[in-house]
């Protein structure tokens, strides 16, 4: 209560500082104002008509001018960065503007006008500092790096990072040469490596930050305008101390003697320089196999800034611009593009926006698409068969939220008051109100139908039906229904907290209004969306089983699934390909080759289907069961020992006299397999556009992220490379290679598929 009445206070104080403080209004132009106030000039930067300030030519022509003229301004003693909106600082460079670049020239211009536009800040005889609230990211916290003090905003939407690794870049205006010094050689590899958001307060415990704000309660205006607004009244007081020499700028030297040593060591020292940066090599190596080439490059270009400062800032343009012509980086450009897309609702925006959501079946996938709508929407209920199941259903909702409080994403309370909000049932007497109901209970197409008809008998009929299954027809599902134009198919990925995609599935008769209110949902829900045609396996299942297929093909050959997994982590896939068969579950996987092969024969099959039924069998069901094709337990080192069980079923499915493929040819067939079934899936209207289909399966299966998914791939590779190889082992391994019509067809007139 007094910590009520304190902040309070502060706000009212506050507002009467605003009323009485007089200030000079100077330069004002698309992006920013001036103004200088108490001896103190004041650039704020706010790009029109968006959400966010990006680096780009027209916004950065103008905070140079605004910059200038307060550095000019006789009357400004010290100046103020800050940004007119409250959840961002700069979030970067506008990739747009990277990605229009034809030549490696254009590029390093680029570098090199960024690089310039900094050093400029930084060599201004007047104290700049950079008062920091929302997304500081990339470009942005480069600039932030050039001010002399910085004060970040102790709120939720406060991140500091430079992602460009993400891209298959580096930073390239100066970032790779300040942090470094500023943090220390490993903690700025750490950052730049991973591209790994800080917030406000470990910002300031890494040295990134001079300063930490705590934001503002309620008071005249909202606790987030107040809070942004005395932000900016604590860095004018920091800037008028550094512009009237009562406060001296920070001298950043660590307290203690041993953070000292650990500081200046990796700089100075070359011999402890080159070990961190061999370490960090090797680290490098281990996770990517060198499919990646950014991270490396971010290593060399941070080791010649220290070992050569006048050549440092050069090198990391040259490096920049090298990247940023590489097909990685293109690739990964080309994802960050497709997964902003897939975050924008295409179908408009619903006339009825579900409010209360119901989620059937308390098990791994019901709990994880309660927890994700918990923090979302205003009632959410989870409904399963008894008291039991539903206590268990609670106790992983719980973990997540714990695991949240623990890494400071969350508080304590706020987890008490979402849990005391879920709702647990075993019947149906609270869906009154209930506007999309989510099930997620056994794949069992009978249960589902019954299911089907109970909720449409307890809810209205605005109501959305929507079934997580992962292969079976929504269309079949949808035959009980007595309101099939509002029946859909949302198929979550597990762990649904952090798996991000939801593929969304539409019959015939589905309509409009419940497929935007489905993407809606799912937007709310903080996932990144593709809506697909029913059709058999849907979309991404249907990849998964011509990849799982030719996996098994490979192992019956004389593949072992140890050197199988190895293959597929060296190639690029996030696990390996015996591993991935485990996650799935062995059993869901012989419902969907089951189904599959009377849908499509042997062509997506291609290893013997007895083997799946055998493990089955013998209760080798997957990680889930602690035991699949490995044993799941506490073995130790990084290498799951085989299942002895599965092992002997795989013997004597082995081909005999077969010669195993080549590590290569098995790379490039299962690869191959799942490019050609993604291929055929947009050639029969499946995928609605190329983007989807190269966002689906890097999202929901790993797709090899550093080739751009499916179809990125076929433009990089060559649609007639792509149709030659296939053709190449048609002819010794059968009609399951042969080439989507569509990649022929685009062979044949040289159309790209990423247009």
């Amino acid at each position: 209560m007094l910590h009520g009445f304190r902040t309070i206070r502060q706000s009212l104080k506050y507002a009467s500082y605003l009323r009485s403080n007089v200030c000079t209004r100077g330069l004002s132009n698309n992006h920013c104002q001036t103004r200088i106030e108490d001896g103190v000039g004041v650039l704020t930067f706010d790009t029109p008509d968006s959400k966010v300030n990006v680096l780009n030519e027209e916004f950065g022509a103008d905070i140079r001018a605004a910059f200038e003229e307060l550095r000019d301004a006789p009357e400004a003693k010290s100046i103020v960065l800050i940004s007119g909106k409250r959840d961002c600082f700069i979030a970067g460079a506008d990739i747009n503007m990277l990605a229009s670049c034809q030549a490696k020239d254009e590029v390093k211009n680029l570098a090199e006008g960024g690089q310039e536009m900094i050093k400029a800040v930084e060599d201004c005889k007047k104290p700049v500092v950079a008062a920091i609230s929302g997304s500081c990211m990339g470009g942005g916290l480069e600039v932030a790096l050039g001010c002399h003090y910085r004060i970040a905003l102790d709120q939720k939407k406060t991140s500091l990072a430079l992602p460009e690794v993400l891209l298959g870049l580096l930073p390239g205006s100066g970032g790779t040469q300040r942090l470094p010094r500023l943090i220390g050689l490993p903690a700025s590899l750490q950052m730049m490596l991973t591209g790994s958001p800080a917030n406000a307060v470990k910002a300031k415990k890494l040295g990134l930050v001079d300063q930490v704000v705590k934001p503002l309660g309620p008071g005249v205006a909202s606790p987030e305008e107040l809070s942004h607004r005395y932000l900016e009244k604590v860095a004018i007081g920091v800037a008028k101390q550094l512009g009237d020499g009562s406060m001296k700028k920070p001298s950043r030297v660590k307290k203690s003697r041993l953070a000292r040593l650990g500081h200046n060591l990796p700089l100075n020292n070359k011999y402890v320089r080159n070990y961190v940066c061999k370490k960090a090599e090797e680290g490098v190596l281990k996770k990517t196999h060198g499919l990646y080439p950014a991270p490396l490059k971010i290593i060399e270009t941070v080791k010649n800034g220290l070992e050569s400062s006048s050549t440092g800032f050069k090198k990391e343009a040259e490096n920049f611009s090298d990247l940023a012509m590489t097909d990685e980086s293109a690739a990964l450009i080309n994802v960050f593009f497709g997964k902003q897309q897939c975050e924008k609702n295409h179908f408009g925006k619903p006339q009825r926006m579900p409010q209360n959501v119901a989620v059937l079946g308390a098990g791994l996938m019901g709990a994880g698409i309660a927890t994700v709508s918990m923090e979302k929407f205003p009632k959410v209920v989870l409904k399963d068969i008894s008291d039991t199941a539903l206590s268990k259903g609670e106790d992983m909702v719980g973990d997540v939220f714990r695991k949240k409080v623990k890494r400071k994403k969350m508080t304590q309370f706020e987890m008490d008051r979402l849990m005391s909000s879920l709702g647990t049932e075993t019947d149906y007497s609270r869906f009154g109100d209930i506007d999309i109901v989510i099930e997620a209970v056994f794949e069992d197409i009978n249960l589902k139908h019954r299911i089907i008809k109970e909720v449409e008998a307890a809810t209205h009929d605005r109501c959305i039906f929507a079934s997580n299954t992962s292969a079976l027809p929504i269309t079949d599902l949808a035959k009980v229904s007595i309101r099939p134009e509002n029946f859909i198919g949302m198929h979550y990925f597990s762990p649904v907290d952090k798996m991000p995609l939801l593929e969304i599935i539409t019959t015939d008769q589905t309509s409009n209004e419940t497929v935007a209110a489905a993407v809606e949902v799912g937007l709310k829900q903080k996932k990144t969306v593709i809506v697909v045609k029913d059709g058999p396996g849907f979309y991404t299942t249907r990849v998964i089983g011509a990849l799982m297929g030719e996996a098994f093909a490979c192992i019956q050959e004389g593949t072992s699934p140890t050197e199988l997994d190895k293959l597929f982590v060296k190639f690029g896939w996030p696990v390996g390909g015996a591993t991935l068969v485990d996650e799935v579950g062995i059993d869901v996987a012989h419902k969907v080759t089951k189904y599959f092969l009377e849908v499509f024969g042997d062509r997506i099959s291609a290893g013997d289907p007895k083997i799946i039924e055998e493990l089955v069998q013998a209760g080798c069901l997957g990680r889930k069961s602690g035991k699949g094709i490995f044993l799941y337990g506490k073995s130790k080192g990084s290498t799951r020992p085989v299942n002895p069980v599965a092992e002997n079923i795989l013997k004597r499915f082995r081909t005999p006299g077969q010669v195993a493929p080549s590590g290569e040819d098995v790379q490039w067939r299962t690869y191959m397999r799942s490019v050609n079934e993604a291929a055929l899936c947009l050639q029969e209207e499946i995928i609605a556009n190329p983007v989807d289909g190269n966002i689906g399966l890097i999202f929901g299966i790993g797709h090899c992220p550093q080739r751009g998914g499916p179809f990125q791939f076929l433009d990089t590779y060559g649609a007639q490379n792509f149709v030659d190889k296939m053709r190449s082992y048609e002819e010794k391994l059968g009609f399951r290679f042969e080439p989507a019509q569509i990649v022929i067809d685009y062979a044949n007139s040289g159309k790209k598929f990423m247009v």
